[in-house]
């Protein structure tokens, strides 16, 4: 009878399915809804990307942002969201961009922020 475990790939290795329900809820407690002052950032090979959570504001600049947001193929980073069902409502909204849910305490730390929705670029961090 073949080892299975020593004979297999790493390839072969069965994968649990990602629950990504299990990561929610997600709360980012240094980031809340708010107003961003623009500025000029240095960030050389960033990728665009963008910062929500599930409230009224983040939903109402997911809207009017999207086309920018759209063309610049920004990926997403849901910093509060409590449930399944709102992130799938934040994703109905965005069609063509991938939201992530996801703490960003950490990113907003290192980039001196304490409020969303905001957009970073390369060359810029604004609203």
């Amino acid at each position: 009878m073949p080892n299975l475990v020593l004979g297999a790939e790493v390839d072969d290795a069965p994968t649990a399915p990602y629950d990504e329900a299990a990561l929610l809820p997600i709360r980012s407690p240094s980031l809340r809804p708010g107003p961003v002052k623009p500025r000029v950032v240095n960030l050389p090979g960033i990728t665009a990307l963008f910062l929500i959570g599930d409230d009224p504001r983040s939903h109402a600049w997911l809207q009017q942002r999207l086309p920018d947001l759209q063309r610049l193929g920004a990926a997403g980073l849901v910093v509060n969201v409590e449930s399944a069902k709102a992130l799938q409502a934040l994703r109905e909204r965005a069609p063509g961009l991938s939201l992530t849910p996801v703490p960003g305490d950490d990113l907003a730390a290192r980039l001196g922020l304490s409020r969303y929705p905001v957009l970073i670029t390369a060359t810029a961090i604004e609203q």
